[in-house]
């Protein structure tokens, strides 16, 4: 979580000093990161994502997605290992996406946060199929 980038009088500005990354930053990195790679539907089971649904419903509770559902994060000084949950739409190649959301969190984490990435696992929890309704349309439809 802390990098120590150096000390001393006289050494340049950039390194005078220490930066911190907090755990959630690189949550939310690579929960971005991997919706952005096609075929991922959504990150977190459906039961988290219900939770969520509700939670954001909640007045004072924020709005949107949240960014780190279905993201679990280990955060060392220099490395990082990331867990991910995610859905994918049906039709897609599974190990195809798979691997595409790797390759992009990958990237993003350590281009973003300097953190080399040791490992990234995910598990596929569901498949969208064409016909299903979303969550949320569910719940505005019977409300």
């Amino acid at each position: 979580m802390t990098e120590n980038t150096g000390a001393g009088y006289g050494g340049a500005p950039g390194s005078r000093g220490r930066t911190t990354i907090a755990d959630v930053v690189v949550e939310k990195i690579a929960g971005m990161a991997a919706r952005d790679v096609r075929g991922v539907y959504a990150l977190g089971s459906g039961f988290a994502r219900s939770m969520g649904s509700m939670r954001e419903r909640m007045p004072g509770a924020g709005r949107g997605r949240s960014a780190t559902r279905g993201v679990s994060v280990e955060v060392g000084e220099k490395q990082a290992a990331i867990d991910l949950e995610i859905v994918v739409d049906y039709g897609v190649s599974i190990t195809d996406v798979a691997g595409e959301v790797r390759e992009n969190v990958i990237s993003a984490v350590e281009r973003m946060a300097g953190r080399e990435v040791v490992e990234v696992n995910i598990m596929v929890s569901d498949v969208k199929l064409p016909d299903e309704e979303d969550e949320g349309e569910e719940r505005q439809r019977v409300q």
